[in-house]
């Protein structure tokens, strides 16, 4: 019965090298060392890939009908080897998963069909690629870095068609009186990329929206953080230091203290708000990071 019923010779191995009587010694942060690795909890230093796909894995279980009829419409969501899984036969990564949620908050408060769209900093295009997947836009202009826009524009050739791919003016940011000459825009979006800019830069920014467009949409974090578990500060403290200084909201707080970060997005609704005329439409938890916000502002002085 011992024989049948003991350790084989994988657990063996961990008993006499991982779990014994040294290394349950004390109780002292066991549940973040080898003992622990082993008998509950993937290491997060060498199992980041599998902590990303169980995430995406979750939240594309918990996609909405009408979040899985948008992701449908997105052809070419594999170009560039995104890390996948697969749920309801579907190919599903974090990028498009974040930006069918962000369109659902953003289509259930206004309807961008016919709209001319300004979205400051796209990256490679996801959101653009999104919105155009799925709602008749007249125009989407893209406001960069010269360097992105040499992706973006390459990757949305790849993944929209031609008539898509035609709604798009591609702007580099020293080019901004482009985007200051035209009529005015029914929309303008952010996600992630404000919080990176120098306080000037994103006040002009928002005098550029006060005065150009009617709605804003804005998803970016509530804060900063010092919480070294999260990444080991990698990229050096250096690298950090930079990190703390741009953006409006430069408090370090405990991002994953969820009445903390609700505090703190008072502070970013205010931020946000382009000027005196305009109305915070609606906030709330921007999934699946713990510290991001999203909001909607009306533009109640522009011209209907």
């Amino acid at each position: 019965m011992t024989k049948v019923h003991g350790a084989n010779a994988l657990w063996a191995h961990i008993g006499e090298s991982q779990i014994n009587e040294e290394t349950t010694s004390s109780l002292d942060n066991f549940k973040t060392s080898e003992v622990n690795y082993r008998i509950a909890l993937f290491d997060v230093a060498t199992n980041g890939g599998r902590y990303l796909k169980t995430l995406v894995y979750n939240l594309a279980s918990d996609l909405t009908p009408e979040n899985w009829t948008r992701l449908h419409k997105i052809r070419n969501r594999q170009v560039g080897g995104p890390i996948s899984v697969t749920y309801n036969g579907e190919k599903v990564d974090l990028d498009y998963l974040r930006a069918v949620t962000d369109l659902q908050f953003l289509a259930d408060r206004v309807n961008p069909d016919g709209f001319r769209i300004l979205e400051i900093g796209a990256g490679y295009g996801r959101t653009c690629h999104t919105i155009l997947s799925n709602h008749d836009i007249a125009e989407y202009w893209i406001l960069d870095l010269a360097t992105t826009l040499e992706l973006s524009r390459k990757y949305l050739k790849e993944v929209l068609d031609e008539d898509q791919y035609a709604r798009i003016r591609f702007v580099p940011v020293d080019e901004i009186d482009k985007v200051n000459g035209v009529r005015g825009f029914d929309l303008c979006i952010n996600i992630d990329s404000l919080a990176e800019m120098d306080v000037d830069t994103v006040k002009a920014y928002l005098t550029l929206i006060d005065a150009q467009c009617r709605y804003f949409y804005v998803n970016n974090p509530v804060g900063k953080y010092m919480d070294k578990t999260l990444d080991g500060h990698s990229r050096g403290e250096d690298a950090i230091s930079l990190a703390l200084s741009p953006g409006l909201l430069t408090d370090i707080i405990d991002i994953h203290d969820n009445c903390t970060v609700e505090a703190q997005a008072r502070k970013f609704i205010s931020a946000y708000r382009p000027g005196g005329q305009w109305k915070c439409v609606a906030d709330s938890w921007a999934r699946p990071y713990s510290h991001y916000w999203q909001a909607l502002y009306r533009n109640d002085g522009a011209d209907s």
